[in-house]
């Protein structure tokens, strides 16, 4: 059974933390009990809406879990990914990282939803952190601090912040710290891939070309290379071609992710560095050996990511600003 995490004493008070695109990031007030009189049913109305899009596309849950992760590592969790570009400006979503991001109408959905029973009451960044809980289909519950408000600002520009699957330790470590982020949380979130798909592009680096010694990187168990060059065999024909995320276990949210890391068969570099430090790799272990400690680590650590934020306005509908 999916381990339950209650976090009773979760109403953050004004805080300052360090980020990438602001030295200076206020952090609205949050609780468990945020719409309790304004907009009680709101967590069923999300949840609804999230499992009908599951039953109809099992791509959803990766595809929502990343839309957050994508939107709180950019100014918090405020909802800007779920900005169109407008006028001149070029929203995070037309950034370079974020093109392949989809299932924007499972939060469009979900926003409408709830308008119709509480208009102008939940922000799109609250929809967006409970969408991605509804969306671990199988894996660990827990309960989502509410109170967020939508930021009005979002540029492509600033997507250069984000992980790159070519990241190592330091570089990873650097950018969770900054937001407040501990190595365990790098590791415990870093196993929602064990969700999802890549395309060839991120992972090429390892498999052609690596250094001017290895043609692969030496770090990829060889028969996991071979499978992969088999699936991407050139840059110029892996341009669509892909794997999913967590090949042994695509759809599941389990914890073979960390075994396939133990075992050198996982897509990034960024995955494969966690095994490059002793505190990193005892991680790796632990999760790997215990299905229920990567849950409750997981689920923990989404709650700490989530309460980053930064916005201003509940905005109307979720593409633009009011």
């Amino acid at each position: 059974m999916a381990p339950f995490i209650n976090i009773v004493a979760m109403l953050w008070s004004l805080v300052i933390i360090n980020s990438v695109c602001s030295p200076r990031v206020i952090i609205n007030a949050l609780s468990l009990n945020h719409y309790e009189k304004t907009c009680p049913s709101v967590e069923d109305v999300v949840a609804k809406v999230v499992k009908d899009a599951i039953s109809k596309d099992r791509t959803v849950p990766a595809a929502v879990l990343r839309l957050h992760f994508h939107d709180c590592f950019i100014r918090g969790c405020d909802g800007s990914v779920l900005l169109e570009s407008r006028g001149g400006n070029n929203a995070e979503r037309d950034g370079p990282p974020n093109i392949s991001l989809h299932a924007f109408y499972v939060i469009e959905g979900a926003k409408k939803a709830v308008e119709d029973v509480c208009p102008g009451i939940v922000s799109c960044a609250d929809i967006l952190a409970l969408a991605a809980r509804d969306a671990v289909s199988g894996g660990p519950y827990w309960d989502v601090p509410k109170g967020r408000k939508n930021g009005r600002t979002s540029k492509a520009s600033e997507t250069t912040q984000l992980l790159a699957p070519t990241f190592n330790i330091s570089q990873l470590q650097k950018s969770f710290s900054q937001r407040g982020l501990s190595m365990d949380d790098l590791v415990a979130l870093s196993g929602g891939h064990t969700l999802g798909f890549s395309h060839c592009s991120s992972f090429q680096n390892r498999i052609n070309n690596f250094n001017s010694t290895h043609e692969v990187d030496p770090s990829i168990h060889p028969s996991f290379a071979a499978s992969l060059k088999s699936i991407c065999p050139s840059k110029n024909k892996a341009k669509n071609a892909g794997t999913s995320m967590d090949p042994f276990s695509s759809t599941s949210f389990d914890n073979t992710y960390y075994k396939s890391i133990l075992q050198k068969k996982t897509l990034f570099s960024s995955d494969q560095a966690l095994l490059t430090t002793p505190k990193t790799k005892k991680l790796v272990e632990k999760f790997a050996s215990s299905e229920k400690a990567f849950h409750t680590t997981f689920a923990n650590s989404m709650i700490k990511m989530s309460n980053i934020n930064g916005g201003h306005e509940i905005r109307k509908g979720c593409r633009f600003i009011n």
